[in-house]
């Protein structure tokens, strides 16, 4: 079942976690663009840092489709430990 609320309670805070998602991927070796929309003006050393890599075999990846349940799942999962941390060091 397909969930039928699935919006951000802070609209502000899109940006930020798209950011952690794509610092996530990079820190664990996975191989994603920028959100297909490029880096916005990031050098290419940031870009790598990113996952903005390209892969002869396979082009240049643009997405997360190419990647398993389990490495989309441990992004999630990172963003959540990390999120959970800060709340808790705020308190």
């Amino acid at each position: 079942m397909a969930r039928s609320n699935n919006r951000k309670v802070v609209p502000e805070s899109r940006q930020m976690l798209e950011q952690m998602k794509y610092e996530i991927a990079a820190e664990f070796g996975l191989n994603v663009g920028y959100g297909g929309r490029g880096l916005a003006g990031a050098d290419t050393e940031f870009g790598s840092e990113l996952g903005e890599v390209s892969d002869h075999s396979y082009g240049q990846y643009k997405g997360w489709g190419h990647l398993t349940s389990r490495e989309n799942g441990s992004v999630g999962g990172e963003i959540t430990k990390r999120l959970i941390r800060q709340a808790q060091q705020n308190l």
